[in-house]
């Protein structure tokens, strides 16, 4: 690790922190943070031993979202060569999602546009006092990226999605709560993101990915769809040692 790492990659046990890590520029992304950020999430989707992740920023930011200046390249090329150019932004944080482990998100300032992005590609938001959550794509003339439509649409549903991204407002940590961009609030994000992480790394990976892939399943499937799915993952747990273990104090405790 070297002081002009503008990404770092932390291990805790088996808790994982990405840190964007451009504070004098409020972790604004450009191309070589973006590079360092998707060389860091694979980095934790190939380690064995990570049990969840926490994703945080440096300074008071958690992300001031894209570098306008640089970022976007020659905005007079063709709209399919840009399009490319910016898929390929997109994909330098999207492989959050992909992760199978669980994923937390401490906000502790302003998550704007892209820096949104990565927030809420993340399973769970721990929001801040300071918190904002920022689509203001519109504000500048821009048409929304990076999967936010996607994932306001998610979090809030189509109504609240369309409403926040034509306003572009800033949406603050009490309204992100009410809305359910955000799951907890808390005075110290980070500290409750990663007391989260350890609770979950605790835990079987199978579990936790089985987990994840449930939820997927649920919200694209039909009921009959998503029972196979959890019958099969429900039998696969049944043999677990936790499980085991919690039947065992069960059966002690019974009268």
């Amino acid at each position: 690790m070297s002081a002009t790492d503008l990404v770092l990659l932390e291990s805790h046990g088996k808790v994982r922190t990405i840190r964007l890590n451009a504070p004098e520029r409020r972790n604004a992304l450009d191309g070589d943070l973006l590079r360092e950020l998707a060389a860091a999430i694979a980095t934790v989707g190939a380690d064995r031993e990570a049990g969840a992740l926490v994703v945080a920023g440096a300074g008071k930011s958690f992300c001031a979202g894209a570098d306008l200046g640089g970022l976007f390249g020659d905005v007079s090329r063709p709209v399919h060569v840009l399009r490319e150019h910016l898929k390929g932004v997109y994909g330098s944080f999207l492989g959050i999602r992909d992760l199978t482990i669980p994923t937390v998100a401490a906000v502790q300032g302003a998550a704007v546009g892209a820096g949104m992005n990565i927030a809420l590609a993340c399973d769970i938001v721990v929001a801040g006092p300071r918190a904002g959550f920022g689509p203001t794509f519109a504000e500048i003339g821009l048409h929304p990226g990076g999967g936010c439509s996607y994932f306001l649409t998610e979090r809030m549903g189509p109504a609240q999605a369309t409403a926040a991204l034509l306003s572009g407002e800033i949406i603050k940590s009490e309204d992100a709560l009410r809305l359910g961009l955000a799951n907890i609030f808390a005075a110290d994000p980070e500290a409750k993101a990663r007391e989260l992480a350890e609770k979950f790394a605790s835990r079987s990976a199978e579990l936790n990915a089985n987990i994840k892939r449930s939820v997927r399943i649920a919200a694209t499937a039909d009921l009959a769809t998503s029972v196979d799915f959890e019958s099969w993952a429900q039998a696969s747990s049944v043999g677990s040692a936790a499980f085991s273990e919690f039947v065992a104090k069960f059966r002690k405790s019974t009268p």
